[in-house]
């Protein structure tokens, strides 16, 4: 498994810093960080918001910039020309070229899967829930690839550094894969998760060989991005943006 840190980098649209990874070449992508942000619910935030929007859509040339209601569901629907509402919606696969996709984070794990040989891709968002209902090994299932052929990317989220669990949650998680080691800590008699470690075990298990995981926190890096947890349940989100 690829397991490679350093395929990250930052880069700019009109100025405003975004983050790739090397691994996606051939797919159009980045993560969105404070400066490049397209979603908030903070009434101060909107109009960058929506210039940000604007900036992005015209970079992408496309005319539908489309997102779905997320849920922590594990539900996964294909993006459609003219469709743009998706209820319930946890990972969305884009196999046409006329829409441009993305999904909303703070501390859940945002995961990008892109097949080269079918040139189809998806986000898929990951947080506990999400994670425990195994949405990326899902999303792969349903975009009826061999997992041999997916580059998948595994976007900033919360690091095990920052993410302590209740037991519940924890067995959960320890649940969905057959090798848990690694993935945790007790520290200080606390519980601490790795949700981007556990989504890529999730997905090596199932054969997906190919996998490069983002080394920033979104909690200890907040200057980056945004922490639900960190920032008292902010309602902005760093975003995941696919064009095929």
């Amino acid at each position: 498994m690829l397991y490679i840190k350093n395929m990250f980098y930052f880069d700019e649209i009109n100025g405003k810093k975004v983050l790739k990874s090397d691994l996606l070449e051939g797919l159009t992508h980045f993560f969105t960080t404070r400066e490049s942000v397209i979603y908030s619910k903070e009434p101060e935030m909107a109009e960058l918001v929506e210039s940000n929007r604007m900036m992005i859509k015209k970079f992408l040339e496309v005319d539908e910039l489309v997102f779905p209601n997320q849920t922590h569901s594990a539900n996964v629907a294909f993006a459609k020309v003219g469709e743009l509402e998706y209820p319930e919606t946890d990972a969305l696969i884009l196999d046409n070229q006329l829409q441009a996709i993305f999904l909303n984070f703070a501390d859940c794990t945002p995961i990008i899967l892109y097949d080269k040989k079918q040139h189809i891709a998806a986000v898929s968002h990951a947080g506990w829930r999400g994670t425990a209902q195994k949405i990326a090994p899902k999303t792969v299932e349903v975009m009826n690839s061999k997992p041999g052929d997916i580059l998948a990317v595994i976007g900033p989220a919360i690091s095990k550094c920052c993410y302590n669990v209740g037991d519940d949650v924890f067995n959960q998680l320890r649940e969905t894969v057959d090798d848990f080691g690694g993935l945790y800590s007790n520290m200080d008699d606390l519980l601490f998760v790795d949700l981007k470690g556990i989504n890529a075990r999730q997905l090596r298990e199932i054969g997906v060989d190919k996998i490069d995981v983002c080394p920033y926190c979104s909690s200890c890096d907040n200057d980056m991005f945004f922490s639900y947890r960190k920032e008292n349940a902010t309602t902005s989100r760093h975003s995941a943006v696919i064009r095929l």
